[in-house]
């Protein structure tokens, strides 16, 4: 544990898995002083009261940032604007200003306009989740070991930035910075295609009529169930990351398509040698995620046994 807490006071608007795994990561490490918690829903509002997910939890955003040193956005993407400029005259001169959304550049955009003079705007990205949300859903070793980039705009300040990192580093995550352009077509790459392509499997498997609803529940292999596990995903959450990061993702769609036609031609046409190459060359990059210590080579595929 810190000599002293990193931060007097967080406030989270919105509760849900990564604001939650926040907060209970960080009571773990004894990283922060007191944490206030706000999200839109009443019911929410009313669940993290309930578990104790936040040392106090209020009513309204405006509410919540006052007296903080650190605010948390972690709401979606698209309603993160509205949120800065609810908060914008209520934050204490000197606090920080984060988020967590998966996309960078469009949240500067939206939020950077609201924060005024003196507040400092770290934008940040944990890249670790499940398909759960929710105030029960969040859980202290969601961040350990997984990577989480800040991205500081030209001029941000170094203190404000180092203290957040090790805000993160306290938390159990390794930590980078990333420009904003750059992040967000790094994860067009590793997260945002990869779930619209698993959206799009598990709808065309619901089309396929030939194969009824319950020989794709029942004879689901492990890429197919991988699949419907990623579609499980937060839909609010998703609609607005491919609304907000549509350049980065259209541009790695479509060299998914020119990848996908060409395995097309080659199953088409018998070719042997270049599915076995093409198959060789993505398994090194799976070889290259379990090295990182980013998953594991265990044959169940990283879950837990059931009991």
């Amino acid at each position: 544990m810190p000599d002293a807490p990193l931060y007097e006071r967080v406030a989270f608007i919105g509760l849900g898995l990564i604001a939650g795994s926040m907060a209970h990561a960080m009571r773990r490490g004894g990283l922060v002083g007191e944490t206030v918690g706000t999200a839109r829903s009443a019911d929410t509002r009313d669940v993290a009261r309930e578990i104790g997910l936040v040392d106090r939890v209020v009513d309204s955003a405006a509410e919540a940032v006052e007296g903080a040193d650190l605010v948390v956005l972690a709401v979606p993407v698209g309603a993160m604007g509205g949120v800065a400029e609810e908060i914008g005259p209520k934050l204490a001169p000197g606090a920080t200003v984060t988020d967590v959304g998966s996309v960078k550049r469009a949240v500067i955009e939206a939020v950077g306009p609201h924060i005024p003079e003196g507040v400092h705007f770290i934008p940040a990205h944990p890249l670790a989740g499940t398909e759960h949300s929710g105030p029960r859903s969040g859980f202290a070793t969601l961040f350990d070991n997984r990577f989480t980039l800040i991205v500081p705009s030209e001029g941000s300040d170094r203190d404000a930035v180092g203290r957040l990192e090790t805000l993160w580093q306290g938390m159990g995550a390794h930590t980078e910075e990333m420009d904003a352009d750059h992040h967000d077509l790094v994860l067009a790459v590793t997260s945002h295609t990869p779930h619209l392509i698993a959206y799009t499997m598990v709808g065309v498997a619901d089309d396929l009529r030939r194969v009824t609803d319950s020989e794709v529940i029942k004879y689901s292999a492990a890429g197919f169930r991988d699949f419907t596990r990623i579609a499980a995903s937060d839909p609010t959450m998703w609609r607005d990351v491919f609304l907000h990061n549509k350049d980065a993702t259209l541009e790695i769609l479509g060299r998914f398509t020119e990848e996908l036609f060409a395995l097309q031609r080659a199953i088409r046409t018998g070719d042997g040698d270049q599915l076995f190459d093409y198959f060789t060359h993505t398994r090194e990059i799976r070889r290259g995620i379990i090295e990182a210590g980013q998953d594991t080579d265990a044959p169940d595929f990283g879950r837990a046994k059931t009991k």
